[in-house]
């Protein structure tokens, strides 16, 4: 990348979890003082935007024609019922964000879930979406969590991330619980039992509730993993007439209809 621009020095990226892809931009890019800068910004406004670049987390733009407000997160709805403002958010919770903006906005949802790292100043990250999660079991697992968990993965295998997508496998009689991954990676893809039992435990590490029911696989045994061939979700978003920078294949889902559809498409047997 730098033959072709070479003097590039950042790179802005949102709507996206980058932890995945971090280090396949850090090979892009290798220069030791290249900046990744996260923002935060959607159709309906600029919401937030990395400034210190040592730490994870963006500045909330207070200053940007939006008035916020933040229903907490209760297992996986928004409870609006305990709405607060900007002054009654604490550090460490989700919340699902409501905007209302001069542009004519009014609380209206735009569907992202945050956490806010600090409030002295207003910094936040973005945890998922309200409608991409997982907690068919109480194990209340977001894209946050997922995201942290592959790219650790495939750092540790060496490997390159393409996309996944993940739900859950229910509860039958005599059979327990699990989650269900479909990840598609660039290259050759790693031992899927040893990628499996690694991605696991990092999630547990992550996530204290998925980590509560995977305990003695209490009531979820260890995830799944099947590994996508070579273009399969490109295929797949094509076959479904959604291509191009605004639709992204859906990563968690508290139901199977994606991941059945995915399956069935690349033709690998589901059997659970």
């Amino acid at each position: 990348m730098e033959e072709v621009w070479p003097n590039a020095k950042a790179y802005a990226h949102g709507g996206v979890g980058f932890d995945p892809y971090l280090q396949q931009f850090r090979e892009f890019f290798p220069s030791g003082d290249f900046i990744f800068q996260e923002v935060y910004n959607a159709s309906e406004g600029f919401f937030a935007a990395q400034g210190d670049f040592s730490e994870k987390g963006m500045y909330l733009l207070v200053d940007n024609g939006i008035y916020y407000e933040f229903a907490p997160m209760k297992a996986d709805q928004p409870d609006l019922e305990n709405t607060v403002p900007l002054e009654g958010v604490k550090p460490g919770e989700n919340y699902s964000i409501i905007i209302s903006s001069n542009g004519g906005l009014w609380r209206y949802m735009p569907g992202d879930v945050i956490t806010f790292l600090s409030t002295d100043p207003y910094r936040i990250t973005v945890a998922g979406r309200t409608k991409q999660f997982i907690n068919a079991f109480g194990e209340e697992v977001m894209i946050g969590n997922t995201d942290k968990a592959i790219a650790l993965s495939c750092k540790n295998f060496g490997l390159e991330l393409v996309d996944y997508t993940v739900a859950p496998i229910f509860l039958e009689k005599g059979k327990k619980g699990a989650h269900q991954w479909v990840v598609e990676f660039a290259g050759k893809g790693p031992n899927p039992e040893e990628f499996a039992n690694f991605l696991d435990v990092k999630l547990r590490e992550l996530n204290s509730d998925y980590d509560a029911k995977r305990s003695h696989d209490l009531a979820l045994k260890r995830l799944k993993l099947d590994i996508a061939p070579s273009g399969s979700f490109h295929k797949w978003m094509e076959s479904k007439g959604k291509m191009g920078g605004q639709n992204k294949v859906p990563r968690l889902s508290n139901e199977r209809k994606h991941l059945d559809e995915i399956l069935e498409f690349i033709g690998i047997q589901n059997k659970v």
